[in-house]
């Protein structure tokens, strides 16, 4: 289920590029929609556009604690 805090949006890839990003995503372990966000952010501080993360909640259980 997708996060309430990321914005939705419809985006048309040619059906080549889509499954190059498939593949990477795959040799990575993300998901599409993961490995997309990644290249954009890569792609932005390329051109020195910092973006912070969110503070969402990560995934995953969260550390035990000592009693």
């Amino acid at each position: 289920m997708a996060s309430q805090s990321k914005k939705a949006f419809a985006l048309r890839l040619d059906p080549a590029l889509y499954a190059a990003i498939e593949r990477l995503a795959a040799a990575e372990l993300r998901s599409a929609n993961a490995e997309i966000e990644m290249l954009l952010r890569e792609a932005l501080a390329r051109r020195g556009v910092s973006v912070k993360r969110s503070g969402a909640p990560k995934r995953g259980r969260p550390p035990k604690e000592e009693s």
